[in-house]
C-alpha cells in the first residue's frame, strides 16, 4: 500500500511572538520545518509527501527549500481558512487505496516507534491516533466549581494521524463544523471508531518560545 505525508503548515507564529510563522523559524542548525520532513523521510523515504501551506506563505517555502538545499520531491498545495479546508486540499492529491498520515509542521519530534505503531496499526484497523497520557492533575470547572478528574481517563492527542485514504476522504466529504479539532474528530463525525496507539512524550507541538529550546536540544543529539 503507497505512503502519502500530507503536512499542514499553516501556523503564524502568534504564540510564538515571531514575525515568522513557526515552521520557517530556525531551530538547530535548519528551519522547523526541514526537521519534520526528515523525521518522516528518515522512516520511509519512498513515501510521497503533500505540504499545505498559505499562499502566501508558498514564496518564503521556495525560498527556504533553495537556501537550504532541500530536494526532497514534494507536492505544494495552497491551503484553506481552516485547518479543516487546508487538510481537505491536501487530500485532493492522494489517490485511494492508499495510507495516509496527517501531521502537524510543527512537531519535528515524531518517533520511528510513533510512526511505525501508526502506520502499522491504520492498514489493518482503517485508522490510528497517537496519545500519550496526562501526567499533571485535572481539575475541570463548570460556572465556577472545580471538581478533580481522574487523570487515567484522559489522553493527550498527537499527529500523524493515519487513514486508509479512501475513508478519510470519504469523511471529509461533509460540511464543515467549529467542532472539528483535528481529522479524529471529522473521521469520527463519519460514523467510525477512533483506534489509538502510543505516541511518543517528546513529540510535542511547537507553539511558544519556551518549546524552541527544548526542540533544538533534542533535535541536535537525535536519534531516530
Amino acid at each position: 500500500m503507497e505512503i502519502y505525508i500530507v503536512i499542514v503548515a499553516g501556523g503564524k507564529g502568534a504564540r510564538m511572538q515571531s514575525a515568522v510563522p513557526k515552521q520557517f523559524i530556525e531551530v538547530a542548525g535548519k528551519p522547523l520545518l526541514l526537521h519534520t520532513f526528515e523525521a518522516f523521510s528518515s522512516y520511509y523515504h519512498k513515501a510521497t509527501f503533500v505540504l499545505v501551506l498559505p499562499g502566501m506563505e508558498i514564496g518564503r517555502w521556495k525560498h527556504v527549500r533553495h537556501n537550504a538545499h532541500f530536494t526532497l520531491p514534494h507536492i505544494l498545495v495552497e491551503g484553506g481558512p481552516t485547518r479543516f479546508h487546508s487538510v481537505k486540499n491536501g487530500l485532493a492529491e492522494v489517490p485511494n487505496h492508499a495510507l495516509v498520515a496527517i501531521h502537524d509542521a510543527a512537531r519535528p519530534l515524531v518517533s520511528n516507534g510513533t510512526l511505525k505503531n501508526c502506520f502499522r496499526t491504520a492498514s489493518i484497523h482503517g485508522n490510528a491516533v497517537p496519545v500519550v497520557p496526562v501526567t499533571d492533575s485535572l481539575r475541570r470547572i463548570v460556572h465556577g466549581i472545580s471538581k478533580a478528574q481522574d487523570r487515567s481517563n484522559y489522553f493527550l492527542v498527537q499527529t500523524p494521524q493515519v487513514f486508509q485514504s479512501d475513508l478519510l476522504k470519504k469523511a471529509y466529504n461533509c460540511v464543515y463544523d467549529e467542532t472539528f479539532a483535528d481529522d479524529a474528530t471529522v473521521f469520527e463525525a463519519s460514523g467510525h471508531q477512533i483506534v489509538t496507539v502510543e505516541g511518543n512524550a517528546e513529540n510535542i507541538k511547537i507553539t511558544r518560545p519556551a518549546d524552541l529550546g527544548f526542540a533544538a536540544y533534542l533535535l541536535s543529539q537525535r536519534k531516530l
